[in-house]
């Protein structure tokens, strides 16, 4: 079962795929879907994290394939030969997860995705929910996937040490805004930014937020004081980076400000979106190396 992502660019929509891990439902943005396979035998490989079955090639590409249930805790597939994978691509990334069953795909708004509290997003070793979804009555748990990845292999994520060679420059007083929902990764990305100069930076934790902030600037005035740049992600909840990225190109008094996409989610079609909203840049979450190096070259440094 292949996947098409037929959204229109900026409309703050989003396809979930629903699927059943256990006796309970989850889901995964569509569009970090390459496709959906039977489950097949995988090669296991000596040493590698408990949860990572081993690895397969259904084409010319090497997929690693995780077992969902072990991460979320529960017991093995009653039928694994009835299971089926979800085979992702994020973070230049192609990874595999074992699921018991694959319900449908339900196209709903980012602003009807509730946005979990620490409560739920606590402990060490465990899945993290990025946001939950009612859908025909039931609660959906949207999984954060870059973290069970990034927890398993943490060389995958974001690459802090590229920032080391920037260190001790001067600072640089631009106003930074940035639209991030992942409390880890803001921290992260705030970090490194201070650590090559950046120290004036304004935080949200989604797109609504972000516009919010924005709007009052402009109906304070202030707007070319307090804002020359703004950094987003793509996966938030209430407002998707690409709908900020709309309402800013779409307004007279913001065109010129720099607008950079920092996501996971950067396959080619998600780039083609970005490109045809006005992205100055698009980058992908482990390259926070090359996010300073474009927030350098935008801002003239």
């Amino acid at each position: 079962m292949e996947s098409k992502i037929l959204l229109e660019s900026g409309t703050n929509e989003l396809e979930l795929l629903i699927f059943e891990v256990g006796a309970n439902k989850y889901g995964i943005n569509v569009a970090k879907i390459r496709e959906i396979r039977p489950s097949e035998p995988v090669t296991p490989v000596p040493n590698s994290h408990p949860f990572v079955e081993g690895i397969f090639m259904p084409r010319d590409v090497i997929i690693t394939a995780i077992d969902l249930a072990k991460v979320l805790k529960y017991p093995a597939s009653d039928n694994p030969k009835a299971d089926m994978f979800v085979v992702t691509n994020f973070n230049k990334l192609n990874v595999a997860f074992r699921v018991h069953r694959v319900m449908g795909i339900e196209r709903i708004s980012w602003n009807d995705i509730i946005a979990p509290d620490k409560t739920v997003n606590s402990g060490e070793d465990v899945a993290l929910a990025t946001g939950f979804a009612r859908i025909n009555n039931q609660l959906i748990i949207i999984l954060d996937f870059e973290s069970i990845v990034s927890n398993i292999s943490p060389e995958t994520g974001l690459k802090v040490s590229e920032v080391s060679k920037w260190v001790g420059r001067d600072r640089d007083e631009t106003p930074i805004l940035i639209a991030e929902d992942s409390h880890l990764l803001m921290k992260l990305i705030v970090d490194s930014l201070y650590k090559s100069g950046y120290t004036n930076i304004y935080q949200t934790p989604n797109g609504q937020e972000a516009w919010d902030y924005i709007c009052d600037l402009k109906a304070k005035g202030v707007l070319g004081d307090r804002l020359g740049c703004v950094i987003t992600d793509i996966e938030m909840p209430r407002m998707d980076g690409h709908r900020l990225l709309k309402l800013i190109r779409s307004d007279k008094d913001l065109n010129n400000i720099p607008v950079i996409v920092f996501s996971s989610l950067l396959n080619d079609e998600m780039r083609r979106k970005g490109e045809k909203l006005g992205a100055d840049a698009q980058l992908s979450k482990p390259e926070i190396g090359k996010l300073v190096e474009e927030i350098d070259r935008l801002l003239g440094r």
